[in-house]
């Protein structure tokens, strides 16, 4: 029911351009609004790790809760994202929400200093936002594409949104190079270009038009589990989330096993952007072609042998760049093929509420995932937690490869959207 929909409404979202046209101005500049945001955010990103554990001192055991607060916040709040963006058929209002709550809650982190609730306050603040924005962004997304292109415009919004990632640590390096450890400073220039973020994205960006008619609520939402496909990915979603832990805590076990200074650590996600960069379009377009779940779970892969090599005995200079090559191919194959996969089979009205129910058990994966890794570094050190991690993303890879890809039973038209 909800392919037949989705064809139907292809000729409405075909790029006015013509039919070679397979990324509009308005993924453009989405695209170029999260490119901005991203310097934001990912200026925080790079120096919190290090200014939590290193500056103030926080034990793995804390770093770990708040890490997961950090993505686990999220949770319920895409779900409240895309059904107010749906219900209201304003996914460009919520989004700017979103946006700003994010760029005003970096002015918390100099003003809460060492307090750890505080802290937590801040970031929840700030992942509240990111929840809020991310199912109406990323329907926008798919709504200004055709079911045939949605791999590509994901790879060029991600493409464009990973400069912002590679920009933001060296803004923040280039910051605390020149005033040390003044980690404020960096807060305060991130506030600064998330404003600017916001204002890209109210003077800039379109929102879709959905024809008149009856809006959708929470049980339609619920109705579009129902879809088996979909429901697969829901569930796989979940699964492979609770098995991947944080970038934050890839990198903290690279400085673990490197002995990286702290000036340096900003510079760690430059490796896994600049791979990320390179690949997302690449590999969007490959997804499109051969199969959005075939290269969402070979990411997973790729994260795998990640987790391999940082619990293994290679070092130096080689376990550093296998790393963050296989960090930043995880991320290229999975991150928007996911995103275009679901996006491909949901009909305009609730695409940003269907795309908000498997993000947010992606998330809570995730949250959970942090938890249970800072528990395990604290009770059996950094090697070991990765090891078990690695087996459990193994049996967790072996569990979801016959879900996505080892069954025919549906229609051929499904296998063609869903792909």
């Amino acid at each position: 029911m909800y392919v037949s929909s989705t064809r139907a409404e292809s000729a409405i979202e075909r790029p006015a351009s013509g039919r070679g046209a397979v990324v509009t101005g308005n993924v453009i500049a989405l695209g170029m609004v999260s490119l901005v945001t991203d310097i934001s955010s990912e200026m925080v990103t790079a120096v919190l790790p290090v200014y939590l554990v290193t500056g103030l001192g926080l034990t793995m055991l804390q770093f770990g809760f708040l890490d997961g607060l950090y993505s686990g916040v999220t949770v319920f709040l895409r779900l409240v994202g895309g059904h107010l963006a749906d219900q209201f058929a304003a996914r460009k209002q919520v989004a700017v929400v979103g946006y700003g709550i994010s760029a005003v809650a970096k002015l918390g982190l100099p003003l809460v200093g060492a307090s750890v609730p505080g802290i937590g306050a801040v970031l929840a603040a700030d992942r509240a936002g990111k929840g809020l924005r991310t199912a109406p962004r990323d329907a926008l997304i798919s709504l200004s594409s055709t079911p045939q292109a949605q791999g590509r415009a994901f790879g060029v919004h991600r493409a464009l949104d990973t400069v912002g990632a590679f920009t933001g640590p060296l803004v923040a390096f280039t910051i605390l190079a020149a005033v040390g450890t003044a980690y404020d400073a960096v807060f305060v220039v991130s506030f600064c270009v998330g404003l600017v973020a916001v204002a890209m994205l109210v003077l800039f960006v379109r929102d879709h038009r959905d024809p008149v008619g009856r809006r959708p609520g929470w049980r339609d939402g619920v109705r579009l589990l129902r879809d088996r496909p979909y429901r697969r990915l829901c569930v796989v979603a979940a699964l492979l989330g609770l098995v991947t832990v944080s970038d934050a805590f890839v990198y903290l076990l690279l400085q673990h096993r490197l002995a990286i200074e702290p000036h340096w650590f900003p510079l760690l996600p430059l490796g896994t952007a600049g791979v990320y960069l390179v690949l997302a379009l690449p590999l969007g377009r490959l997804a499109d072609r051969i199969g959005r779940r075939r290269v969402f779970l070979a990411g997973h892969g790729a994260l795998f042998g990640a987790y391999l090599l940082l619990g293994g005995p290679l070092g130096g200079v080689p376990l550093l760049l296998a790393v963050l090559a296989l960090h930043g191919v995880f991320y290229a194959a999975t991150d928007g093929v996911l995103s275009a996969a679901v996006g491909a089979r949901l009909p305009a009205a609730g695409r940003a509420g269907g795309m908000a129910v498997v993000q947010t058990g992606q998330a809570a994966g995730r949250f959970v995932s942090s938890m249970i890794f800072g528990v395990l570094w604290t009770a059996y050190g950094p090697t070991v937690a990765i090891r078990l991690l690695a087996v459990a993303l193994a049996v967790a890879l072996a569990a979801s490869v016959p879900v996505l890809v080892g069954r025919r039973s549906h229609p051929a038209g499904e296998a063609a959207d869903v792909r």
